[in-house]
């Protein structure tokens, strides 16, 4: 017996057959038309990038446990990417004297983790990326956040369906620093213990707390302080205040689109300031969504110029699960609007001239590969979504016309040739 290799896709991976493909291809259509309304160009980049990028930038989980990496022979260490703002910097940073700052980008990659697959998370994820380069103003978090708002409503979601959380990881090190008394040293290992503060326990916390050298008396303040809420901002020094983008954000008519949350803090090791996360309101799903901040260093890789930018990924895998949740999923598109079928072989180019004319109009046509009774074609085609058929018989075709069929109502009719592309027309969209 020959041994057959597995059908399955590999593990963490995922195949999109047509009718899912068709229901992401909404989707994401959608998505395309906001960014390019807001003035978003987008771009592409190569999947594997030197591993070192991703090692010196994405934060040590990435790097550390996620990242897939390759040697090739010759002893060069590359990475699938698994996320694509470092790319965008490279790239940003290799064209700025081409370039006419501030940019707004935005691509559709494919991105690799290491990851346990759960709810939420796989090994392959597609991931909408937007960003904004080369401007600090507090214009760039305002437009972010608006931008969020209308790409989220793009896909039919209301504003009490999600939640847009923020934070500034300078306020948090202010608040951390100035508020718990933590050392500077500790800095970064608390950020790592807040960033998991709600996906873990109290136990836990107060474990992972004196495992960090915080006494009892700052863990409690930690905890006290994470959830102040937007009262925190009261006891924060007030330079440090007049420095934060998020506290002019806070000030304008855009307070209204996000949430202030101590608790956001985002893993990746490249953000320097504004962060905020997205969060799905429902009991059924409250999770984060997806993310981003802002990262005033992360070209400084690649060149000594000082690029400032703001952005975040909007990952497939939660998006969908989103869009489910919430009753939002669009149905598969059906395969065709009409089918073209010759009642006979002789009929076969007529019947092509015919489906040449209705794509020409915008129609989604097709013809027989292989010719079945005509009963058989009439049901492939109902089963293939067409609003109609346009039937080519050997009198009518004679005569200049053929017969329109509507699948839906059964009723039919005999039309002129060159008639046909409008007569099916006002069957797939009626006025």
């Amino acid at each position: 017996m020959p041994e057959y290799l597995s059908t399955a896709p590999v593990k963490g991976t995922r195949d999109f057959l047509p009718a899912e493909m068709s229901v992401r291809t909404q989707v994401f259509g959608h998505l395309y038309d906001v960014l390019e309304r807001y003035g978003y160009l987008r771009y592409d980049g190569p999947i594997l990038e030197q591993a070192e990028v991703y090692e010196r930038k994405s934060g040590q989980e990435i790097a550390d446990q996620q990242l897939y990496t390759l040697t090739t022979r010759g002893g060069e260490r590359l990475a699938l990417r698994p996320e694509m703002t470092p790319s965008v910097a490279r790239m940003i940073a290799g064209h700025a004297k081409s370039l006419s700052f501030p940019v707004r980008w935005y691509s559709h990659p494919n991105c690799h983790r290491y990851e346990r697959p759960q709810r939420g998370r796989v090994r392959e994820h597609w991931q909408i990326n937007a960003d904004i380069f080369g401007s600090e103003s507090a214009n760039c978090e305002i437009e972010m956040f608006e931008l969020i708002h209308d790409l989220m409503g793009a896909v039919g979601a209301t504003p009490d369906m999600f939640a847009v959380r923020v934070n500034d990881r300078n306020l948090l090190s202010s608040a951390l620093t100035d508020v718990v008394g933590i050392s500077p040293d500790h800095l970064p290992q608390v950020f790592a213990l807040v960033d998991r503060w709600e996906k873990t326990s109290a136990e836990e916390h107060a474990a992972s707390a004196a495992e960090i050298g915080l006494s009892d008396k700052q863990y409690e303040k930690l905890a006290e302080t994470l959830g102040a809420g937007p009262a925190l901002l009261d006891e924060l020094p007030a330079e440090v205040k007049a420095e934060s983008n998020l506290i002019k954000v806070l000030s304008s008519s855009a307070a209204s689109l996000v949430r202030y949350e101590p608790l956001i803090v985002r893993g990746l090791a490249y953000y320097t300031s504004t962060v905020f996360e997205v969060f799905d309101t429902s009991p059924q799903n409250r999770r984060a969504l997806f993310g981003g901040g802002r990262y005033s260093n992360l070209a400084s890789m690649f060149t000594k110029e000082q690029i400032s930018g703001i952005g975040f990924g909007m990952g497939d895998v939660t998006l969908m699960d989103f869009l489910d949740t919430h009753g939002l999923t669009p149905q598969p598109r059906s395969e065709v609007d009409v089918t073209v079928i010759p009642v006979t072989e002789d009929l076969a180019d007529p019947a092509r001239d015919v489906a040449t004319a209705l794509r020409k109009a915008g129609l989604r046509t097709s013809t027989p590969l292989e010719l079945r009774k005509l009963g058989k074609e009439l049901t492939r085609a109902d089963k293939a979504g067409a609003v109609a058929v346009v039937i080519v018989g050997e009198e009518d075709w004679a005569a200049g016309r053929v017969t329109v069929r509507s699948l839906a109502t059964r009723e039919q009719q005999q039309v002129a040739v060159a008639d046909v592309p409008a007569t099916v027309r006002a069957m797939v969209s009626p006025a």
